[in-house]
């Protein structure tokens, strides 16, 4: 850790109700935090050190080298008035960045209000921040200048800063302290970069950032390459790497984070990032890497048959992170101009993982990313997954095990399209617990495909979930807000009712978005063998067109 201040001697002075404060002097004054103006023990407190030629703005745990990194404290120089913004983001690496005009613009409207603080006889000054009121308690009689945070710097000094009419931040004592210069401030200075680089590293820096895919292409061709970390499959509309976590113990936030833009492909189509259970003795990687017929198959009587979509004593259906649709063209075909349409230049996904990450934490997995298309230019992409802390212990032991996955992400190497709900039995299956399950949830994405008039795509359709012989859920996936995402999509068509193809309502989905996971409560379970079953009433083929529904499955619960 890097010490802004030097040696503050020991034999502080508490000053006085009303004592003149020396310019020349050091002091330190300490303030803490309350919801009611009534201050309570804060056990980091904000702390204020204002001298001569600067007043640096810090914590208490800062001050006194408990630090928790990434941190950040603030300098002040005098008279100046340039703001000096220093971050600690580790022990060994400190950036910093300046700001001349910041305190100099602000706008502070002095009142005839006044109370007392420490003795001290203080004026209200009031100003608005981003849509919030703060007041300023500031007094003129302590002879010096200087503030808890970068507002009212010039005022005099501030005793209490208040937000909203809730937010307190009140001083408690003012000690005067011996002390040296701050020292290292010419090697700050020497750090500075510029504030969007500066906020940049410091913002990275409160997260784990797992970099999967950087700008790699998913298209359709005879012989896709694949290199010594990222494989390419089913032509290469599947790229997959092996990724490892991180292995932590308090609870996550964890993000996936896909950006998509044309590389070729103009059309809207199905998307998925999913991982490959491999701890059976078949995998989806298996399939991969040889043919889809090595996947054990689901019949349900209706004449097809369906490749690696539930499990059995020997194989997993893959675990489904994210599902999303590319746009219509989306940067490759933003040259089809519209008036006062101005087009993404790419599409940023990013969906909430948090209760998967139990499975994946301090393992390596494979994390796969598919999109469906038969173009030789594709589309691009790049993934990361990140990791935030949650702040909380770990949970009880979590059950997270995949139930079904029906999106034939080996489409284009045979996989059957998900037609199984062509009959009243649907998709069925068993699984076993080993154990008592409480409150076990199902985690159910679903949408529903067949882009013509009566194709189920435009058609609502409920879906209803069994357990055990009874219904269990059921509800009508369908999305209404696909409009807003137009700009999104330069390739769509338009239609003589003015209304374009991304502007249509879907099953559950929209060109350029996620379709979210839903929860399905399945109450507590008991150990033993439980059945399953998904119906969906799926319309009939019309020439040579049908409806499939891509629907996918992991029971959560906890022992």
């Amino acid at each position: 850790m890097k010490y802004i201040l030097l040696l503050l001697f020991a034999y502080p002075i508490l000053i006085n109700a009303q004592q003149k404060l020396k310019p020349t002097n050091s002091y330190k004054i300490t303030y803490w935090r309350s919801a009611d103006g009534k201050p309570k023990e804060d056990r980091n407190p904000v702390i204020l050190i204002t001298s001569s030629n600067q007043n640096l703005i810090t914590t208490a745990s800062i001050f006194d080298g408990n630090g928790r990194y990434p941190f950040e404290q603030s300098i002040i120089e005098k008279p100046s008035n340039i703001l000096f913004q220093i971050a600690d983001l580790n022990k060994t690496t400190q950036i910093a960045t300046a700001d001349s005009t910041t305190i100099s613009k602000q706008v502070i409207e002095v009142t005839n209000e006044t109370k007392v603080i420490l003795g001290y006889t203080c004026k209200k000054a009031t100003t608005v921040v981003n849509s919030n009121r703060i007041d300023l308690w500031f007094t003129t009689d302590a002879g010096i200048k200087a503030a808890p945070t970068v507002l009212g710097q010039n005022l005099g000094l501030v005793l209490e800063q208040v937000r909203n009419g809730n937010s307190y931040l009140t001083a408690t004592s003012i000690k005067e302290v011996k002390s040296t210069d701050i020292k290292e401030f010419k090697e700050i200075k020497s750090k500075v970069i510029n504030q969007l680089d500066y906020k940049d590293l410091l913002w990275k820096s409160r997260f784990t950032t797992l970099k999967v895919f950087e700008n790699e292409t998913i298209n359709f061709i005879d012989k896709p390459q694949s290199n010594d970390s990222i494989f390419r499959f089913a032509g290469g509309t599947v790229i997959a790497r092996k990724v490892k976590f991180p292995s932590v113990q308090n609870s996550q936030n964890v993000f996936v984070d896909l950006i998509e833009q044309s590389n070729g492909d103009a059309y809207d189509r199905t998307g998925s990032v999913f991982i490959i259970p491999t701890d059976k003795k078949i995998s989806l990687m298996d399939a991969l890497q040889n043919s889809v017929k090595v996947l054990p198959i689901y019949d349900n009587g209706n004449g097809k048959q369906y490749q690696g979509v539930v499990p059995t004593e020997n194989y997993d259906p893959v675990i489904e992170l994210m599902r999303f649709f590319t746009p219509f063209g989306v940067g490759k075909y933003n040259n089809l101009k519209l008036k006062d349409k101005n087009w993404a230049e790419q599409v940023y996904y990013r969906q909430d993982i948090s209760e998967l990450f139990p499975m994946v934490n301090g393992k390596e997995v494979w994390v796969v990313v598919f999109i469906g298309n038969y173009d030789k230019g594709g589309h691009k992409v790049s993934l990361n997954i990140t990791l935030h802390n949650g702040g909380r212990q770990k949970p009880e032991q979590e059950i997270i095990k995949p139930l079904f996955n029906t999106t034939n992400v080996m489409e284009m190497a045979g996989q059957e399209y998900a037609t199984m709900f062509s009959t009243d039995k649907g998709l069925e299956l068993s699984f076993k617990l080993d154990k008592d399950v409480k409150d076990a949830k199902l985690r159910y994405i679903t949408t529903g495909h067949g882009g013509w008039g009566n194709g189920d795509e435009f058609v609502p359709k409920k879906n209803t979930i069994w357990l055990d012989g009874k219904e269990a859920f059921s509800f009508t996936p369908w999305r209404q807000d696909c409009g807003s995402y137009r700009l999104s999509n330069p390739a769509s068509g338009n239609f003589e009712t003015g209304l374009s193809s991304s502007d249509l309502s879907r099953s559950n989905w929209c060109p350029g978005t996620v379709t979210n996971p839903n929860f399905i409560s399945l109450g507590d379970l008991k150990a033993g063998t439980h059945t399953l079953k998904v119906t969906i009433p799926m319309g009939k083929p019309e020439g040579g067109s049908s409806s499939a529904w891509n629907v996918s499955g992991v029971l959560i619960g906890k022992e």
